[in-house]
């Protein structure tokens, strides 16, 4: 009977050791999250009260509404993908001419990081897809010297119409123009630019949508603009890189955008051009080998200014050729 309690003892110990070991267990046991739904929740809520939005200064003031077509935000039903049944282009009244035509669609955009700026004043450049002797190659994300103080990205994009898919090459501009509803990321979602804005000559950065060094770059501002994009839901892939068909990006200008082409614009430089084609043989960036996964997705080396280029009124002769 005496070794009953020593007994006791021993089992109450391996009792213990049992417990702690389960719920060591469960501490060192990773848990699987499932991120596009945690994403896809955070997207729906609504950011909290912070008042007015300082980026709301990228879109052009709106005044009389434009004559022409209708303009609206809501997706309207997809086009059928056969040659010649899509809708006439409305592009040319909002973006640069098309650049670029292929027969099979980009594919979707990668996910990626974005490198800190080099210094004050750099405008955001996303990564995209352009089409080159080999196909599609994956032209890396960059920070870009603006060619004008207070000068604005206006991201290229692909759009299908009639079997095709279009490119329109990016501009500069006052104000954030259509760039297909496309969402680039880093305050690119397809409406408008949540990444700075540009006030008194000096660029402010979005902290909450780009990656940021502030022993660099010195004008720092929060604002958490929450979802106002187009998410490629119904049937769109979650990260499309084109607008219009069955399974691009649902989305039509808005006022604004009319609004922003109508004011001066500059095409892309011809440093960003260089920038472009400097990859279109990197068989690291083509999607025939990388499979959607290019090599080199963003650059830390920033693309410099061309002086040159200058904004110009609609229609007028100055500013350099479109490219």
């Amino acid at each position: 009977m005496k070794g009953f309690p020593r007994a006791a003892s021993w089992i109450g110990l391996a009792f213990a050791a049992a417990f702690c070991m389960a719920g060591c267990h469960q501490k060192l046991t990773p848990t699987i999250t499932d991120v596009s739904a945690s994403t896809a929740s955070a997207q729906d809520q609504a950011p909290p009260d912070q008042g007015p939005d300082p980026a709301a200064a990228n879109e052009a003031p709106v005044g009389a509404a434009p004559s022409g077509p209708s303009y609206t935000t809501q997706a309207p039903p997809p086009p059928p993908e056969q040659a010649g049944a899509a809708p006439a282009p409305d592009d040319q009244d909002y973006a640069e001419q098309p650049s670029a035509t292929a027969t099979e669609p980009p594919p979707p955009l990668p996910d990626y990081q974005q490198p800190p700026p080099p210094a004050d004043g750099y405008i955001w450049e996303p990564g995209y897809w352009a089409w080159g002797p080999q196909g599609y190659y994956w032209v890396p994300g960059a920070w870009v010297e603006p060619p004008y103080e207070g000068a604005l990205w206006t991201p290229g994009y692909w759009g299908f119409y009639g079997g095709r898919y279009l490119f329109y090459p990016g501009h500069w501009g006052r104000y954030i123009g259509f760039y297909g509803g496309i969402n680039y990321g880093f305050g690119f979602f397809g409406i408008g630019y949540e990444g700075g804005y540009w006030r008194g000559g000096h660029f402010f950065y979005n902290r909450v949508y780009n990656h940021l060094n502030t022993r660099v770059v010195h004008n720092v501002y929060s604002y958490n603009a929450g979802n106002r994009g187009y998410i490629g839901r119904a049937g769109n892939a979650p990260r499309a890189s084109f607008r219009g068909g069955a399974r691009g990006v649902q989305a039509r200008p808005r006022p604004s955008d009319a609004a922003a082409w109508r004011a001066p614009t500059a095409p892309r430089m011809s440093t960003q051009v260089q920038h472009a084609r400097s990859y279109q043989t990197n068989r690291g960036q083509l999607a025939s080998v990388n499979h959607g996964r290019p090599a080199t997705a963003a650059v830390s080396r920033p693309i410099p200014a061309d002086r040159n280029v200058r904004p110009t009124a609609r229609g007028s002769q100055g500013g350099g050729k479109r490219q």
